[in-house]
């Protein structure tokens, strides 16, 4: 007790705020045994707890980080779809038997001997106009030459040579458009240079549209049974048509009747109009 009869701990308490309590003494007006339950947060009224989850969500994503995430979707769901179309892929060459293996192969080697063979065509031309003495008129051979296998291409003159004709029965009429158009790419695939079917030429630009139970080729109506006549190698536009999956199992599926037969001269004399063109002109004009 001091000169003023107060005792120490009355006088701390006076001297105290309010709104703080002695280190050891819960807060003014509330009982001892509950100080620590009625305690508030501090600040802005939250817990360490919820100021932490306030902090994680709701997340706050800047511009680039959304654009990386949108990239990295797209790179992601492209991958899947690539590996979903190996492994179909796959499947169908699991699946085949030994010798269709063998054939596809053969095609596939085939297709390379193609390709090299016409490299060194190329290669032979662009020599024989360097070392040529008469350089004006290797050029103008090799123009001349140039024009008749474009014209064969444009079927504008007729050509023969060895190859194979194709007849497709279609007794039940369930043979499409677009299943000729198959044949088409496939023999064009396997090194075909002039085809015609049903008298009809069969050019860069052809179109094949359904017309009823029969088919139309380039706005002329033709009917089964449907004769492809194609000027080739033999040995590569026929296997090209029988591998697993290919034209020929297609049709059969259809219940159509597929017969080929090799020749070593098939003619295409179907021909089209040379058009000029409205607008185009060669550049060397």
């Amino acid at each position: 007790m001091n000169e003023h009869g107060e005792q120490p701990e009355n006088r701390l308490r006076e001297e105290l705020p309010d709104d703080v309590a002695p280190s050891g003494s819960p807060a003014a007006g509330a009982p001892a045994g509950h100080a620590a339950q009625d305690a508030q947060p501090v600040g802005d009224g939250l817990t360490g707890r919820q100021r932490l989850l306030k902090g994680l969500w709701p997340p706050r994503l800047t511009r680039a980080q959304l654009i990386v995430a949108l990239l990295l979707f797209g790179l992601g769901f492209g991958l899947a779809v690539q590996v979903a179309s190996n492994s179909d892929s796959d499947s169908a060459l699991r699946g085949a038997r030994q010798e269709d293996l063998v054939r596809i192969l053969d095609e596939l080697d085939d297709r390379t001997e193609r390709l090299e063979d016409e490299k060194q065509g190329l290669e032979k031309q662009r020599d024989e106009l360097e070392n040529s003495s008469d350089q004006a008129e290797e050029a103008r051979k090799q123009t001349l030459e140039k024009e008749r296998q474009l014209g064969i291409l444009a079927g504008t003159v007729a050509a023969q040579g060895p190859g194979i004709t194709v007849t497709i029965e279609d007794t039940k009429g369930t043979v499409e458009a677009d299943m000729l158009l198959d044949a088409i790419q496939e023999l064009r695939a396997a090194g075909a240079e002039a085809i015609q079917v049903n008298g009809v030429r069969i050019v860069a630009g052809t179109y094949l549209a359904d017309s009823g139970k029969s088919v139309s080729v380039d706005g002329n109506k033709i009917n089964a049974p449907y004769r492809f006549q194609v000027i080739g190698k033999p040995q590569d536009l026929e296997p090209a048509l029988n591998i697993p999956g290919g034209v020929v199992q297609t049709l059969e599926k259809e219940q159509a009747t597929v017969t080929v037969e090799r020749s070593t001269k098939i003619i295409v004399d179907a021909l089209r109009p040379a058009k000029r063109p409205d607008y185009a002109r060669s550049s060397s004009q």
